[in-house]
């Protein structure tokens, strides 16, 4: 037998990336990100006028339109992707989505983005004490964004409060009516875009490749998230987890400093709240201490929007900007509302705990709350738009 050596085992690590480098790739999937939400207007710009008329009929009942941002998120798991593509619908060249049927289904994608964390819970089911501390902590998101659009869509529908406000920061923004805003990045997306467009529209008709160009920028949008979302969480991992048990160790204001900061630095909402879950389970927070970053998180998650309403040209782009803005307005008017009131603030939590206490004594109830929410609601939506 060969003898053995004694050599000692060198184990490998990972490669560091390059701070430059890293940033590079940040910059490069961003600007891809953008050419999708770009390339998304002018698909639509090809597909036509008559095309889109039918959806844009039925968004115009307020329950359709939540139930369309509701499944779309859910789908896709992530509110950033659902509302870019809503930002690219609204200021599409041609026939775009008017920005009261958008408002709704910005509403619904808040809703949407909570399945994510509320399915990580589910990890600790076989541990009855684990799963009671995780679901509460997951829920408290879901309970928040349900109170925050059961009294902000009525509001809205009968005063118009966030679609006006939007319009009248847009105007400062953008300048008076008649003025175009244009992006900074316009003739460098346009450059790259047209190789895009000259090719699909020489494989197939107009209409036909307006919808293969709608769904390329669809992918580009939802790839260039997801490579961003990974790419970020690598790389501020450690200080992420860092900057989280420093915030719950502060109080609330700072909970919601955090939770907005994190969610800017990782581009993704899921992953901050995703985040507290397994601290919950882990008994490291409670659901009070975690309710705040998950409030922040609410408006970090905004910024996405803001950039897709950046890629956006045209005459209608400062309509893309005013559907970003409103889901800004959205998750500010709805942590004023709810949030400074202890008594308010605690509707949520307790409501949370007592599903969560619920959940425990019966696995079942836990998955019929995520059908039910996600799923079941939608449907009631579309049986409502039926009766009225």
């Amino acid at each position: 037998m060969p003898a053995k050596s004694d050599a000692p085992v060198v184990v490998k690590r990972p490669a560091r990336v390059h701070p430059l480098m890293r940033t590079a790739v940040v910059l490069g999937l961003l600007f891809v990100f953008l050419l999708g939400v770009n390339g998304l207007g002018d698909g639509f710009k090809a597909l036509g006028s008559t095309a889109l008329e039918a959806f844009f009929a039925a968004t115009s009942n307020p329950f359709i339109g939540l139930m369309v941002g509701v499944l779309a998120t859910t789908l896709v798991q992530s509110s950033s992707v659902s509302t870019s593509l809503i930002v690219g619908l609204v200021a599409a060249p041609v026939s775009p989505l008017p920005v009261a049927n958008a408002i709704p289904m910005i509403m619904g994608a808040n809703i949407g983005t909570t399945v994510t964390n509320t399915i990580v819970s589910l990890g600790h089911i076989r541990r009855p004490e684990e799963f009671r501390r995780a679901f509460a902590v997951a829920t408290c998101h879901d309970f928040f964004n349900f109170i925050a659009v059961a009294v902000l869509l009525p509001l809205e529908l009968a005063t118009g409060y966030l679609g006006r406000t939007a319009q009248a920061l847009t105007g400062l923004l953008v300048g008076f009516t008649g003025v175009d805003y244009d992006s900074p990045l316009k003739g460098a997306l346009k450059a790259t875009l047209a190789p895009i467009k000259d090719g699909l529209a020489a494989m197939a008709p107009e209409r036909t490749a307006g919808i293969l160009l709608i769904l390329v920028s669809g992918g580009l949008i939802y790839l260039a998230l997801m490579l961003l979302v990974r790419v970020m969480r690598t790389a501020v991992q450690t200080r992420v987890e860092s900057i989280v048990t420093r915030g719950l160790e502060k109080n609330s204001l700072i909970g919601i400093i955090v939770g907005i900061v994190v969610t800017v630095m990782v581009q993704s909402s899921s992953i901050t709240t995703a985040l507290l879950v397994p601290l919950a389970g882990a008994g490291l927070l409670n659901v009070t201490q975690a309710f705040p970053v998950t409030v922040g998180a609410n408006i970090g998650t905004t910024v996405t929007a803001m950039l897709a309403a950046l890629a956006a040209t045209g005459a209608n782009a400062r309509f893309g900007l005013t559907i970003a803005l409103v889901h800004l307005l959205f998750n500010l008017s709805a942590t004023l509302l709810i949030f400074p009131v202890q008594r308010i603030r605690n509707i949520p939590i307790r409501a949370a705990e007592r599903l969560a206490e619920i959940a425990v004594r019966s696995r079942r109830w836990a998955l019929l709350y995520v059908i039910l929410l996600f799923y079941g609601l939608p449907a009631l939506f579309a049986v409502l738009n039926q009766i009225l």
